[in-house]
């Protein structure tokens, strides 16, 4: 069994967020007594913005720490980002609820923009690095293994 320790703890993280930030939506809406949109409520417009947006920064995230995580191992740069990424998502949340661009939202938005570019760089190198991604697997021409490990994949063959 595979087990993603920084990615499960990251996701968990992230799926607590997601529910936060949802009821923060819900409470506004059932204090401004508005059922779908936002009413013409600005507060009501960032709450729904900072969710909306939670869920476009950590999906991309979350998939490229999981790769990440499942091609090196955990390391500590990984738990380091990671962290970062949730804090600043925590940040962004606070600085919706302000009308105006604030240092709140700026930081938010600035760190798990970075946070997200990092884990992609990162991601190409590994792609493109090592000739076998994962070393638990091993790729094997077809012509060279035995006829009883062939797999409908073209040309190779997966060893673990």
């Amino acid at each position: 069994m595979i087990v993603l320790p920084i990615t499960l703890t990251i996701a968990a993280a992230a799926a607590l967020i997601n529910l936060w930030i949802a009821a923060r939506v819900i409470a506004l809406r059932q204090r401004h007594k508005v059922v779908i949109g936002d009413g013409g409520n600005e507060a009501l417009a960032g709450r729904m913005r900072a969710h909306a947006n939670f869920i476009e920064y950590a999906a991309p995230f979350l998939i490229l720490l999981a790769l990440i995580e499942l091609a090196e191992g955990p390391r500590l740069w990984l738990w380091i980002v990671a962290i970062l990424f949730v804090l600043a998502r925590i940040v962004h949340v606070f600085g919706m609820d302000r009308p105006k661009p604030n240092a709140w939202r700026a930081i938010g938005f600035m760190v798990s923009f970075l946070a997200i570019l990092v884990l992609a760089i990162y991601a190409l190198v590994i792609a493109y690095r090592h000739k076998t991604i994962n070393p638990a697997i091993t790729y094997v021409a077809a012509d060279q293994a035995p006829a009883s490990t062939l797999s409908p994949t073209k040309g190779f063959v997966l060893r673990s």
